[in-house]
């Protein structure tokens, strides 16, 4: 019997998603429980297992943006299948696969012949854009169209501009940039994709402001050369500047509240707790998972947590649960290199604060020239929420917590 693998639903408000890769290959041999893909979503990876025993067919590729619900692959199990199967081939052609699972029992689409039943995303682009799916030929299961087949252009019919209907507006410019010789097309991840629509809501529905000061790090690299050894023999984990700035930011939030709160239409929501969200650089994009309850924490939850939590960013195993929520955030663009930088809020927070590179400056100590390991302090916040007065304070207190690291009531 054959069992269908489904691309699963992964939050709310998510309907599609796509192929990060499959750790199997089609024909090979998978036992219930053996990983067999990676779906990636515009906020999370998911690991999909086998149920059963069995062979394994894939059909839908790596890199394939698929519906919440099609099928991707299946596991027949009364197939052995081979212990190393040589590739892992695209969807079969329905006349090569006698023994393929039947058609989908949709309606088939007006104008689309017999074999050639469409998914789910390509009946609503025929639908909205008119196209002529008879002439198209399907390379998803038993034929089926997919998304992409409708991207490719089709030599039996052309279809010219004036035969199109429009289709909906969308953030790309309406003519395809015209690739030159040395130019590479790839398709944005969903994980990208949503980076790059969240920072464009941002930009248009807040109104961002950043204002700087700048800190002397030096009793806080004083401080973790004294103690980290003994601080990670004893807790097993590194004191790292991160929790320094967590711990002294939620004590600043806590002088200034609003700095902590957000905007629901004309209400203002204050939070009275503090999940603060970490952003992190992965291979894949920016990440942003949320250490919750950060306000009766210590430095040793807060590192621990830190450090699980970059564990799985690393590993691309942060689920939506990780990343939702959080009061507000800190960015450290410090770990780049970078000295100064003006980040954007992440929604709906009304406030994000950039941590920047250590570098030691000439400064003016009471009449005299000292050199200091200094860095910037970067506060975007909303202005409509927040005045110039309570961004700039937050930013004073930040200051004088992080100059006098004592006031964090750190554990060795």
């Amino acid at each position: 019997m054959k069992h269908n693998i489904l691309a699963p639903s992964v939050g709310e408000s998510i309907t599609e998603v796509s192929i990060l890769k499959w750790t199997k290959k089609s024909g090979q041999a998978v036992k219930s429980g053996d990983l067999l893909l990676e779906i990636e979503s515009d906020k999370a990876t998911v690991e999909i297992v086998s149920e059963f025993a069995g062979s394994l067919t894939i059909l839908q590729p790596d890199g394939a943006r698929i519906p919440i619900g099609e099928i991707v692959g299946e596991v027949d199990d009364s197939v052995t299948g081979s212990a190393d199967a040589p590739s892992a081939p695209t969807a079969p052609h329905p006349a090569s696969s006698a023994s393929a699972a039947p058609a989908s029992t949709v309606a088939p689409t007006s104008g689309i012949s017999s074999g050639f039943t469409p998914g789910p995303a390509a009946r609503k682009a025929i639908a909205e854009q008119g196209i002529d799916a008879s002439k198209i030929s399907g390379t998803g299961k038993d034929g089926r169209i997919t998304k992409g087949d409708l991207l490719q252009p089709s030599p039996q019919a052309p279809q010219s501009v004036s035969q199109a209907k429009p289709s909906a507006p969308t953030h790309a410019a309406t003519a395809p940039m015209i690739l030159k010789e040395g130019d590479r097309r790839v398709p944005m991840s969903n994980l990208r994709a949503r980076i790059a629509e969240r920072l464009v809501q941002a930009q248009h529905t807040a109104a961002i402001l950043t204002t700087f000061n700048e800190a002397d790090m030096g009793p806080i690299m004083l401080l973790r050369t004294q103690h980290k050894d003994t601080f990670k023999a004893k807790h097993g984990v590194p004191l790292s500047f991160m929790s320094f700035f967590t711990r002294a930011s939620v004590e600043a939030l806590k002088l200034v509240p609003e700095v902590n709160a957000g905007l629901d239409g004309r209400d203002i929501i204050y939070h009275d707790y503090y999940d603060i969200g970490i952003a992190v650089g992965t291979e894949r994009g920016l990440v942003v998972p949320v250490v919750r309850n950060v306000g009766p924490l210590g430095f040793v939850e807060i590192e621990k947590k830190i450090a699980e939590l970059a564990v799985k960013a690393r590993d691309s195993k942060l689920s939506i649960s990780d990343m939702s929520g959080g009061t507000f955030t800190i960015s450290n663009g410090g770990v780049y290199g970078s000295l100064l930088s003006t980040p954007i809020l992440n929604p709906p927070q009304s406030g994000i604060l950039g941590m920047h590179k250590i570098q030691e400056r000439p400064m003016a100590i009471q009449g005299k020239i000292e050199i200091r390991s200094m860095m910037y302090l970067a506060l975007s916040y909303d202005h409509r929420l927040i005045d110039g007065k309570g961004a700039v304070t937050f930013l004073v207190h930040l200051k004088d917590f992080l100059e006098h690291p004592e006031k964090l009531r750190m554990e060795y």
